[in-house]
């Protein structure tokens, strides 16, 4: 058995830690912050959405990059494994609508909490205020690129910012990715990475809010829709399309359905403008939803266009809808054409918008892209180009839609990379 240090206090770092030290190894635990799980405390708005409970095929069909990869970690360590993991640690958990689990208090800190007995318990030195600064390596390099032939390069401890370093044995980098900057997440794993040969994917915010064209969203700020579908589309193609719920802001589009599209159309969304397109009455067909239109102008026929809509839509959305309409709002009910009527049926179900940017990574739940997957092993986590350096969480190249999938990522490949170091280090 060996020392062992695990670069940042995150969901991953922690779980890394607890499952190092309950291998047997020597473990410390280095966190930036002065608190650990500075993430986990904002995650579902403080409600800490800490897995999902559904079968392990569903797990992995949830995951947006990389599915393949996470196929043994999440088997090592499923989900049900999460579960017992914080039980057991102390913290009662509930199952709520989709699978999402949460701790039964609806505090996240209790989730922090459950993770540091474990650490207490397991025997993991924590240092927190403590910024490591590279990662080192045996052959006196920090990172320096070796020929193929050569025997790859051993990882040999960390240098801290004061410029001090520790020596180790292994060293696991849970440092997170770029989202909510505030928390400490700066993207220092990826230039270790970097900087020790590794690749780092392409880098965007995922499960964010989008940005629309025009005041169309501003002028439903607030308004929030439930039971809609909502499609995206690359000109004529398909990229995306989900019943839920979504919200308008001040910028655009934000809620359940729109952070898990930016998970899907995000990168491509950085190069040209998508269309949505928003079905406001999914539930009925065309010719359903005709009907329904035609019964509620036969019941206001003598009333004008804008006074006929309240049973129709939020009151809110009415004044837009009579302008995308394009019919008078004052044009009395009974002289609306057949045409008009079915005009209003398109638009209903697919209600426009044009969708022009991600929000930043402020808004960010997880960073989409980073350590390239294909030079880690996958059921270590160990690098295949470092011996005894390993990574876990948001740092690799994975993500995943909402609903406590992501933290399963974290939880699962901390404890690979935590059981995967080497037991005669």
């Amino acid at each position: 058995m060996g020392k062992v240090i695990v670069v940042g206090g995150g969901a991953a770092g922690m779980m890394a830690a607890v499952s190092a030290a309950e291998s047997g190894h020597e473990v410390t635990l280095l966190e930036k912050n002065e608190k650990l799980g500075k993430k986990v405390y904002i995650t579902g708005k403080g409600r800490c959405n800490l897995t999902n409970h559904c079968e392990t095929e569903e797990l992995l069909g949830a995951v947006c990059t990389n599915r393949k990869f996470l196929y043994s970690a999440f088997y090592g360590f499923t989900s049900e494994d999460a579960i017992r993991f914080f039980e057991a640690s102390g913290m009662r958990t509930k199952t709520e609508r989709g699978g999402r689990v949460f701790p039964v208090s609806d505090h996240s800190s209790d989730v922090i909490a459950a993770l540091a007995s474990r650490l207490k318990k397991a025997g993991v030195r924590v240092l927190l205020h403590t910024e490591v600064d590279r990662i080192l390596t045996e052959d006196g390099g920090d990172g320096a690129r070796i020929a193929p032939d050569e025997r790859a390069p051993k990882v040999s401890g960390v240098r801290l910012s004061d410029g001090s370093c520790m020596a180790a044995d292994a060293v696991i980098v849970a440092t997170g990715g770029l989202s909510y900057p505030s928390t400490g997440s700066t993207g220092d794993g990826y230039r270790f990475a970097r900087e020790l040969g590794h690749s780092v994917t392409e880098l965007s915010p995922s499960l964010v809010p989008i940005e629309t064209e025009g005041d169309l969203a501003a002028r439903l700020q607030g308004l929030s829709l439930r039971n809609v579908e909502v499609a995206v589309f690359d000109g004529r193609k398909e990229l995306y399309r989900e019943f839920g719920e979504m919200l308008f802001t001040h910028y655009g589009v934000t809620g359940p359905l729109i952070l898990t599209a930016s998970s899907v159309v995000g990168r491509r969304l950085g190069k040209h403008p998508l269309q949505l397109r928003i079905n406001l009455k999914p539930a009925l067909s065309e010719e359903q939803l005709d009907a329904r239109i035609l019964r509620e102008f036969e019941g206001a026929k003598n009333k004008q266009f804008k006074n006929a809509l309240g049973s129709l839509y939020p009151s809110k959305l009415i004044p837009v809808m009579i302008e995308c309409s394009g019919i008078p709002g004052e044009k009395p009910v009974h002289d609306i054409s057949r045409e008009e009527r079915k005009n209003l049926v398109r638009l209903t179900q697919e209600f426009p918008l044009t969708l022009t940017a991600l929000r930043d990574y402020n808004e960010a739940i997880v960073t989409s892209g980073g350590v390239s997957v294909r030079e880690v092993n996958p059921t270590t986590m160990e690098s295949r180009k470092v011996r005894d350096l390993h990574f876990a969480g948001e740092v690799l190249d994975l993500d995943a839609v909402t609903g406590g999938f992501n933290l399963q990522i974290a939880w699962s490949t901390g404890y690979a990379a935590g059981k995967g170091i080497a037991e005669d280090l």
